[in-house]
């Protein structure tokens, strides 16, 4: 019976001991912290600008391949690039919340074609399709290899799904 009374009595500590380990994690962050970054000593990246940020639909189409292949090695497809991928047939549509995509850089921005600044791995699954892609609309446009590539607007790519699975 001392047995069964001991074997009790670690069952209700060993569960009073679990149910208040969430307690401590449920605690507000201390004033003055910041919260949310994964890499301790990293600094966080500014927040979107809304006002930089515009949504399309068009195709996504990989730059001149052969271009594109030459001295290209893993490293450089996962370092974001407005070199890989473009947007074409872009077509502009209008979104929320108040205030989107009223930059001078995104106002001024009605090109029918966009160079994307991403890694390959986030749009390379898109190539050949038809995607609604949202991004922030570079100011400065980098020099680009060839004359069309540097008039296109470039527009570093936040977010893109597939809305039909070929091009118009």
């Amino acid at each position: 019976m001392n047995m069964m009374i001991q074997a009790r009595w670690g069952i209700a500590v060993a569960w009073l001991g679990l149910s208040t380990i969430p307690l401590g994690a449920q605690q507000p962050p201390l004033p003055g912290t910041r919260t949310g970054n994964p890499t301790p000593g990293t600094p966080q990246p500014e927040p979107p600008n809304v006002a930089d940020r515009i949504t399309l639909t068009g195709c996504i189409e990989p730059v001149d391949d052969k271009r594109a292949a030459e001295g290209a090695s893993v490293a450089d497809r996962e370092s974001p690039s407005a070199s890989w991928y473009v947007l074409t047939n872009a077509e502009r549509k209008k979104v929320v919340p108040a205030g989107t995509g009223t930059s001078a850089a995104a106002a001024k921005s009605r090109s029918r074609a966009y160079r994307l600044n991403a890694i390959d791995s986030q749009l390379s699954p898109f190539v050949g399709t038809t995607v609604e892609i949202s991004g922030e609309v570079e100011s400065s446009t980098p020099n680009a290899d060839n004359k069309a590539d540097a008039k296109r607007p470039i527009l570093r790519v936040e977010f893109v799904q597939k809305v039909a699975p070929t091009c118009r």
